[in-house]
């Protein structure tokens, strides 16, 4: 039976009660300012933080309820460690009227406000120079789109101070929450050693900053290959969690094409680990949209409800989504009936939602609402 911990008016009141039935010649009541009184108020108080500190001692004890710091040592008798942020980094390209650079060092300044500095020399052709550079702040914050602004932080002579974000800046991602760091260390407690099972590359995958969700298909590629999926729910929320760059492996693989941006990042971070024969590789899922056609909302059917509805369904694609994968009627009218609506009906889709190959992974479309 659970402890029920006493709430402070309770406290004060047993304190009270204690001094009044302790003995005390001459006690029968406590006015509000008498010594005593003030002396009741002060030990429940007391009392009262030494039952929330042992609550908060009983939370630590155990890796489903730990916090902070208390969370990291469970996960370090497992080798799990929290994901730090990382910063992203991209490339900028720059008009010149010549053959000038910009050197390693300087100051770029992107749109929202981000704060970059370029790592290498530019490279210059065709009347454009082309700088790498990386957010100098750890964050998702850091991750911007191709297109966005940018301007030079201090002139350099020959290159116009306004450029453009040529290669998306990928890799930035913040640091990993308890939330999404417990169920990593649950799983690590309930698993044996590491071994190269297809939990193991989930779990190495999910290791990587802004990775939230990962699969595996075993020889996916032919004999000897492992093919892993992922995602990036947070950190690519704009591109409705799908990783950005190209499919491949490891840059110290030899026998497939290198990866290149958030495919490389998870690649380079499977190949310290995977067993030494696996050739492991990395591939971003391939969005297939599926459209619905809700009916009969009635009175039901405003703009806060499909809205609900929309989210709804999101979040069921996010739990039960994966790379050819199959979706279940019973799924979505699950994930809509828990919304409480009168009455509703799914004409669209008709039957179970079943992937069209193994790389491509079911995400809502559009949403369509009838009379």
């Amino acid at each position: 039976m659970a402890f029920s911990r006493p709430t402070l008016t309770d406290l004060r009141q047993q304190a009270l009660q204690d001094i009044q039935n302790g003995g005390i010649s001459g006690v029968n009541a406590l006015l509000r300012f008498s010594v005593l009184y003030v002396l009741a108020m002060v030990l429940a108080g007391l009392a009262h933080l030494h039952y929330g500190y042992l609550d908060w001692i009983s939370k630590q004890a155990v890796p489903w309820t730990a916090t902070g710091t208390y969370l990291e040592a469970w996960g370090a008798l497992k080798g799990i460690t929290r994901k730090p942020a990382t910063a992203a980094s991209g490339q900028v390209s720059f008009t010149v009227s010549g053959t000038e650079t910009v050197p390693a060092g300087v100051s770029i300044q992107i749109t929202g406000g981000l704060e970059a500095v370029s790592t290498a020399e530019s490279v210059t052709s065709n009347g454009t120079t082309v700088v790498p550079c990386a957010v100098q702040a750890s964050g998702a914050a850091g991750n911007v789109a191709a297109g966005s602004s940018a301007s030079l932080g201090s002139p350099v002579a020959g290159i116009q101070t306004v450029g453009t974000v040529t290669q998306a800046f990928t890799g930035g991602a913040d640091v990993e929450a308890d939330s999404d760091l417990r169920p990593r260390i649950l799983n690590a407690f309930e698993e044996g050693g590491e071994n190269g099972s297809s939990k193991d590359y989930i779990k190495w995958a999910t290791e990587v900053s802004g990775v939230t969700r990962a699969w595996v298909n075993p020889n996916g590629f032919g004999a000897g290959t492992v093919v892993v999926y992922f995602m990036m729910d947070n950190t690519r929320s704009s591109e409705d969690g799908f990783p950005q760059g190209g499919n491949g492996a490891a840059a110290a693989e030899t026998r497939y094409a290198a990866a290149s941006g958030d495919q490389l990042i998870v690649a380079n971070a499977l190949y310290t680990k995977q067993p030494v024969t696996a050739l492991v590789i990395v591939c971003a899922p391939n969005p297939q949209p599926v459209d619905f056609t809700i009916s009969d909302l009635g009175d039901d059917n405003t703009a806060a409800n499909q809205l609900l509805i929309k989210g709804a369904l999101q979040d069921m694609f996010v739990r039960l989504s994966g790379p050819g994968g199959t979706l279940f009627q019973s799924d979505w009218m699950e994930a809509i009936g828990a919304l409480g609506l009168d009455q509703f009906s799914v004409s669209e889709p008709a039957s179970s939602i079943v992937a069209s190959n193994v790389g491509s992974m079911p995400v809502l479309g559009t949403i369509s609402y009838a009379s």
